[in-house]
């Protein structure tokens, strides 16, 4: 015969008491770990989202300068990453091309991330390869609408380009 406690239930049989609880406890505690992961993934990606942000602006602010000269390139780029957050971390111009690396800073992390601007190489207009096969004419031969292509780089088929200065319009270089 079993005895029963004060609560009415008998002295050997110990149920689930507290099961629920335990359950409970244990779930929130993975949620706030999963929870945790998330929010430190999102302080790293905004970390690099900014510092990227901020070295290609400060690069193209630096390119816009360099023939100010090095130190006036690289004041204008501080200035500029200053604005967006960022420390600017490295400066270097070499003719039209400005080197940066800007560094961000979200929670823990602090990527640092290297950028560069200065004029494009691409030609602004390439003859295609095949546009002179079987047709007897090569580079530079007139075609059927009056102009000219002429070799690579040739402005001659370009039309003229609006300038950012009022009043001026030409062709791009």
């Amino acid at each position: 015969m079993l005895r029963r406690r004060w609560g009415g239930e008998p002295r050997g049989r110990r149920g689930d008491e507290g099961a629920a609880t335990v359950c409970a406890a244990v779930s929130a505690m993975a949620l706030c770990a999963v929870f945790a992961v998330v929010l430190t993934l999102g302080q790293a990606t905004i970390a690099r989202h900014r510092a990227g942000a901020a070295a290609d602006l400060a690069a193209l602010a630096a390119a816009g300068r360099s023939l100010y000269g090095e130190a006036e390139a690289c004041d204008v780029a501080r200035q500029v990453a200053a604005a967006q957050h960022a420390r600017l971390v490295r400066c270097s111009v070499r003719a039209e091309i400005a080197d940066v690396a800007a560094e961000a800073r979200a929670g823990p992390f602090a990527p640092r991330i290297r950028s560069r601007a200065g004029p494009s190489d691409a030609p602004l207009n390439p003859v295609p390869p095949d546009a002179s096969k079987g047709q007897g004419q090569g580079p530079g031969a007139p075609t059927g609408s009056g102009t000219a292509t002429g070799p690579v780089g040739s402005t001659a088929a370009l039309p003229p380009v609006p300038s950012t200065v009022p009043g001026v319009t030409g062709v791009a270089p």
